[in-house]
């Protein structure tokens, strides 16, 4: 089961999402991103809604120089922005995504792509 949205559920999550206006057009929801759950990635950035058709979300997993179990996923268009779902693996320690659109014209964040530390649920004190 996911955590739960700090934005809301539905269409008001994506409005949310989308008002909440991060750096890049890019929310993931729910942070921190715990292993073996779904995170919702929504995108409104350089290949929003005017782009070349479809955008896919490039992920991958490991370290940053060395992605592996890289797919690209088609996002759904919204009347907020792109939306798509990704259960990160129980084995990882990062998550690492950028964008793409059917031009393969890419989003990678300036060359940095954006990576998110994937804790395992237990507690730290």
């Amino acid at each position: 089961m996911a955590n739960p949205s700090r934005f809301g559920d539905g269409q008001t999550r994506l409005k949310a999402m989308r008002d909440a206006n991060y750096p890049g057009g890019v929310v993931v929801d729910p942070t921190p991103i715990t292993a073996g759950q779904e995170v919702t990635v929504f995108y409104n950035g350089l290949l929003g809604p005017e782009g070349q058709g479809q955008v896919y979300l490039h992920v991958g997993y490991g370290s940053e120089k060395n992605w592996h179990d890289v797919k690209d996923i088609r996002m759904e268009r919204t009347g907020w922005g792109w939306v798509s779902d990704v259960t990160v693996p129980d084995f990882e320690d990062r998550f690492h995504f950028c964008f793409k659109d059917v031009g393969n014209n890419w989003d990678n964040n300036n060359g940095a792509n954006w990576s998110f530390q994937v804790h395992d649920g237990s507690a730290r004190y």
